[in-house]
């Protein structure tokens, strides 16, 4: 059949009209090879939510269209390059395809889909993938992505085995480069993202996860290229945000109420019994040395940007104050660097690699040059791989020791803990403690109580750290916080088994998918240094306030943009970036004028903060 002049390798000897027949079977079935390569990646596009989004992407055509079009482009710049169709498509297919399986299995698993910045960080995705023993079995339809693969290189290699010449091949990739460019420039545009390819029908619009594969999956990733950048803000101009901040007088922390801080952000911390009417589950008990903690500390609820992962988000920005994150990578104003200016040891601990986030180079970009992971420290005091939070809390406090028996500053120690990272064990509840009663699934059963085991240990740990301080003659406040709320299986299905509401489009929903808890405790030495009691019931805040509520219940001043920032944190105390405020001590989805007028004023500043580091070090 490879003799048939349809499917020869070159037009030679071909008459005119075969000539023109050869040319428009190689080009059309490429063509159609490469729009069936971008309808395939949209069959993963969704992960495990429901099968009706396949069909939602064609009724939808420009949604379909940027798909697709990035595809076809990119099959034909690289037929360009190697001449051979079917090895244009062997090389296209392995890049969409596997992206495509990469994001399939992040939402299958983490709920989250596969963005651009991921790719900065892949070697953790590989770690956490080799210890968190995900199954990743391929299903029926991998198998399907990969026969199509398959059959689609055999039948062009048998089948369209059009050669083009260079002097066809050259033009052929100038002409798809640069039809890239326009692409692209769609692909990135904000307005056409927000606005023009909405597919709300099928999704929640408040969820960040379902809007992205609302899109499918190339286009949104595309998209995400420009996500984690630095964007300029509607109407900033740069010479009234200088003005502005510098209408702020720096103020240092006096000399007698500079006490120690310790910060502790815990993985995947919540308080699951303020979820409503769920039967058949211990929460007492496993709550119960946390609610003391809390009884004697000045806590509250505090909304994340994220949920079941994404750590560091809410740990920068806690640290930086900034709502929005971007890719750290250079010095950038922070407390950290407020803290070393204030005359503070700045230092802090993490029991994982110090390639996670990056965190090696980015923690020192934000002004904490000593940092403590499993490879400096960890590693010889836990033999079980990560350390967990006995190993961990203790260590804490010996760095404290290390600092108030040598030099003797003030201190300040932001830590992040690992032992709550899911995903749990569904086989069996390895702390040996149960708290359900045996109503729900096994699954659920195993995860829940291997999550409840994990925090009240936590607890417990907590408990026996806060107690040192307590006996300490330095003053020490400890502010602690959950980051998110974990993984409870894959496509949350403990919590859909649990009736727990996450409808985000509800306040219910949106504070039990963002919303965890912070505590703000001190000993008896810093409530006399500071001169007033850390307990009661605080506000709800964001991450990016976290450290201006710690200010203001100290009495700092801070420097200018922490005086800044606190006005605005008076006027909308939580602003997230997932489309959920709190203003007038009420959760809206939209600010009144005075709260929108807020908002704009922090963007502005918040860019210029984050873009102009003011210390040469």
């Amino acid at each position: 059949m490879k003799n048939f002049w349809l499917f020869q390798r070159t037009d030679t000897g071909l008459s005119a009209g075969k000539r023109t027949a050869y040319w428009l079977w190689n080009g059309g079935i490429l063509l159609l090879a490469g729009v069936c390569l971008g309808g395939l990646s949209l069959l993963f596009a969704y992960g495990d939510y429901p099968d009706v989004l396949m069909k939602s992407y064609f009724q939808h055509p420009l949604i379909a269209v940027l798909n697709i079009a990035p595809v076809v482009l990119t099959l034909f710049l690289v037929y360009g390059l190697v001449g051979r169709p079917w090895a244009a498509f062997l090389i296209t297919g392995a890049v969409v395809f596997g992206f495509s399986l990469g994001n399939y299995y992040k939402l299958r698993f983490r709920d989250d889909p596969l963005m651009f910045e991921d790719l900065r960080h892949i070697r953790e995705a590989g770690a956490i993938a080799v210890t968190a023993d995900y199954d990743l079995t391929p299903d029926k339809r991998i198998w399907f992505g990969l026969l199509c693969i398959l059959l689609g290189t055999l039948f062009l290699l048998f089948l369209v085995r059009g050669r083009l010449r260079w002097k066809v091949r050259i033009p052929l990739v100038l002409a798809a480069a640069l039809l890239w460019v326009p692409l692209w420039n769609v692909c990135t545009d904000d307005d056409v993202y927000r606005n023009r390819t909405q597919n709300f029908d099928m999704i929640n619009r408040w969820s960040s996860t379902q809007v992205y594969l609302s899109k499918g999956f190339v286009y949104p990733f595309l998209h995400s290229f420009v996500d984690g950048t630095i964007k300029v803000p509607e109407g900033y101009k740069e010479a009234e945000a200088e003005a502005l901040l510098a209408s702020y007088e720096d103020q240092g922390i006096p000399e007698g109420e500079k006490v120690d801080i310790i910060t502790l952000q815990l993985e995947a911390f919540a308080d699951f019994s303020l979820f409503q009417d769920i039967p058949g589950i211990d929460w007492e008990r496993a709550y119960e040395t946390y609610h003391a903690i809390e009884a004697e500390s000045y806590s509250g609820n505090l909304l994340t940007n994220i949920f079941a992962g994404g750590t560091v988000n809410t740990e920068r920005a806690v640290l930086t104050g900034f709502a929005d994150q971007w890719n750290y990578r250079t010095n950038t104003n922070s407390y950290g660097w407020y803290f070393q200016e204030q005359g503070y040891t700045v230092e802090g601990s993490h029991p994982s690699y110090e390639w996670f986030y990056n965190r090696r180079n980015v923690n020192g970009y934000l002004g904490i040059p000593t940092y403590y992971y499993y490879e400096n420290r960890f590693h010889d005091l836990y033999t079980g791989g990560i350390a967990t939070d006995d190993v961990l809390f203790p260590e804490i406090f010996r760095l404290y020791e290390e600092n108030r028996d040598g030099e003797g500053n003030p201190y300040f120690s932001f830590n992040v803990t690992y032992q709550g990272h899911g995903p749990y064990d569904t086989e069996r509840v390895w702390r040996g403690k149960h708290y359900t009663d045996g109503r729900y699934s096994t699954e659920t059963t195993n995860i829940v109580d291997n999550y409840l085991g994990s925090i009240s240990d936590t607890a417990e740990q907590l408990r026996k750290l806060l107690d040192r301080f307590a006996a300490e003659e330095r003053p020490v406040v400890v502010m602690g916080f959950g980051d998110h709320k974990p993984w409870f299986g894959d496509g949350n299905s403990a919590y859909q088994e649990l009736g727990v509401n996450l409808d985000t489009s509800t306040e219910e929903g949106f504070y039990n998918y963002y919303g965890t808890r912070y505590f703000l405790w001190a000993n008896d030495a810093a409530e006399e240094v500071l001169g007033h009691s850390f307990t009661g019931e605080g506000p709800d805040v964001s991450s990016c306030f976290l450290m201006d509520l710690l200010f203001d219940l100290c009495g700092w001043e801070g420097n200018a943009w922490t005086q800044a920032t606190r006005e605005i944190w008076e006027q909308v105390p939580a602003i997230t970036t997932v489309g959920g405020y709190v203003q007038g001590g009420a959760f809206t989805e939209t600010l009144d004028a005075a709260g929108q007028a807020a908002l704009e004023q922090y963007r502005r500043l918040e860019y210029y903060y984050g873009t102009h580091f003011q210390r040469n070090r």
